[in-house]
């Protein structure tokens, strides 16, 4: 059976994982604010990082590539692509320390800062000049959505090991 993706295009599918990964900001914001302790935070903060790795490899395998040929402007797409090393460090970053740890809070709200930044310039300059290029948005969706999926799968497994570690 084929699954239905309800995506009008690309844009529209990578739109979607910014603003899941915005409620998800302002949940860990709003613990914050509440002096919540950090395992409720770490949750969070954890499914931001693999929300936030998963949507990076996803268009830095399919969707980048196809806009960079696309539209030729490789200074914009080398920028977005340094934007997501710049995620990229501080998410280990985020992942190799406690919640507890001082500054768990503040590395993680940067993170934030850091991916507002990177979807205002997506939204306002990459996905503008993708709808305006000769690609099939459309008709990348499904490839986008596969691989979504099946990273999302390869990464559940990933956090058993580190829990039955801290069992341990």
């Amino acid at each position: 059976m084929t699954e239905t993706v309800a995506y009008e295009d690309a844009v529209d599918l990578l739109d979607a994982d910014h603003k899941a990964v915005k409620k998800l900001f302002i949940n860990f914001n709003a613990l914050c604010e509440d002096n919540a302790p950090a395992d409720q935070k770490q949750p969070i903060a954890q499914r931001i990082c693999q929300e936030l790795t998963v949507h990076a490899q996803i268009e830095e395998e399919i969707f980048y590539p196809q806009v960079r040929e696309a539209i030729g402007d490789d200074a914009l797409m080398d920028d977005a692509l340094e934007e997501h090393n710049e995620a990229k460090q501080m998410i280990a970053k985020i992942q190799a320390m406690d919640a507890s740890d001082e500054g768990y809070d503040a590395m993680v709200k940067a993170l934030g800062t850091l991916i507002d930044h990177h979807v205002l310039n997506e939204r306002e300059q990459i996905f503008l000049q993708a709808r305006n290029a000769p690609l099939d948005l459309r008709g990348m969706v499904p490839e986008l959505f596969a691989r979504k999926k099946q990273l999302q799968a390869e990464a559940k497994p990933a956090a058993s090991p580190r829990k039955k570690r801290e069992a341990a």
